[in-house]
């Protein structure tokens, strides 16, 4: 059998270390191809102000929480997101949901887990506060979407760690209730089909709503939020009949999650146990195992 060139053997290394490694790397390598060839509805600038506004804003958060260390994955993350879900016409809305995104994750927080995901919260909290924020769920065409959709399986494959349970139960879940509607009304199937070919319900399934860190703690935990999620997505969008119904959904039904986690415990998922301190099925640091400092 051929062996990998000592490159790419070094790349899969770096991948496989931290599940975020592989997100940074699929949503800026779709940011880069929506930006240069499909001519995304968002200046180079604004990206640059996104992504260093949320970096900024997780180094100060960083340094004025005792205990936590700078880590820009997380933040990078959250930028890359934004840059690709969140349009504006106002350069400083930009800034100020990089800035709501990445604080709501040290303002929002019970026994040191923070209760929303970043992005989510960031963009509903923004689309609630000025009204001149949306999203743009259809921009990337059949080719990138496809693309897309690809490496985001890859994903799972090579993070093993990320939960992907999660993934799908959600995706299975939602594909369910849409596809079911169609059915009961006597639609076609290229009309279901037609709603899940958006590149937003991959962002959202695959880097939104799979955030461990967000996530209840056990298994059964989390295919309950993932069917509670994708039924509340649903609701919103088939019978309230307002767009953005799983970005709703998902700030709404997580702040359940500190319930499912006392209902349901379990350990909660750590990035890496190098750089975080482990916690008892409460949720509790120990506070005896020799850690000091923390990645958030």
């Amino acid at each position: 059998m051929t062996a990998l060139p000592a490159g790419l053997t070094r790349a899969m290394s770096w991948l496989r270390r931290d599940p975020r490694h592989y997100q940074i790397a699929s949503l800026a390598s779709l940011l880069a191809y929506g930006l240069f060839r499909l001519d995304f509805d968002i200046s180079l600038v604004s990206v640059l102000v996104t992504i260093g506004t949320a970096l900024a804003t997780q180094w100060i958060c960083s340094q004025s929480t005792p205990g936590v260390d700078f880590d820009p994955r997380s933040a990078l993350i959250s930028g890359l997101s934004l840059c690709l879900l969140l349009r504006t016409n106002v350069l400083w809305l930009s800034a100020a949901a990089a800035v709501v995104a990445i604080a709501s994750k040290f303002a929002f927080r019970i026994r040191g887990k923070h209760i929303f995901n970043p992005t989510n919260i960031g963009i509903v909290l923004m689309m609630l506060a000025t009204g001149r924020v949306w999203v743009s769920p259809g921009q990337w065409g059949s080719v990138a979407f496809f693309a897309f959709l690809m490496a985001c399986v890859g994903g799972l494959v090579v993070n093993r760690a990320a939960r992907s349970d999660v993934t799908y139960a959600f995706i299975v879940s939602y594909v369910a209730l849409v596809a079911g509607r169609s059915l009961w009304l006597g639609e076609p199937l290229t009309i279901p089909l037609h709603r899940l070919e958006n590149g937003a319900l991959l962002l959202f399934t695959f880097f939104m709503i799979s955030d461990p860190k967000t996530t209840p703690n056990s298994r059964a935990g989390r295919i309950l939020f993932a069917a509670a999620v994708a039924t509340g997505a649903w609701y919103i969008q088939f019978r309230l009949f307002r767009t953005n119904g799983l970005l709703w959904s998902l700030a709404a039904i997580a702040m359940l999650v500190p319930v499912i986690d006392w209902l349901l415990p379990a350990r909660r998922y750590e990035w890496s146990h190098r750089a975080t301190p482990e916690v008892d099925l409460r949720g509790r640091p120990p506070g005896s195992l020799g850690f000091e400092r923390r990645a958030v």
